[in-house]
């Protein structure tokens, strides 16, 4: 998993949902719907903390022993640098 999205990113497809969402609540936002922040407040927690990453990555290293060397060299949600 080092091409593409996969190698700054360990879950690319939950940091474009929660793209989606902020992006979502800065055109409610521009129409002047402040009051619509819950809802990507809400998902954010819920990919970060609860049916996302944690629980993805919960038991994946018992399935893949490979995995671990790819989770000390990158990100495991918000896209940046690999590490060395």
């Amino acid at each position: 998993m080092d091409r593409g999205f996969w190698r700054y990113t360990r879950h690319p497809n939950y940091f474009g949902e929660f793209c989606i969402w902020w992006g979502f609540y800065a055109f409610a936002l521009a129409a002047g719907a402040w009051w619509t922040l819950p809802g990507p407040l809400l998902m954010s927690f819920l990919l970060l903390r609860v049916s996302g990453v944690r629980l993805l990555e919960k038991d994946i290293g018992n399935r893949r022993p490979l995995y671990a060397d790819y989770v000390l060299k990158t990100n495991a949600f918000f896209p940046g640098p690999r590490r060395k």
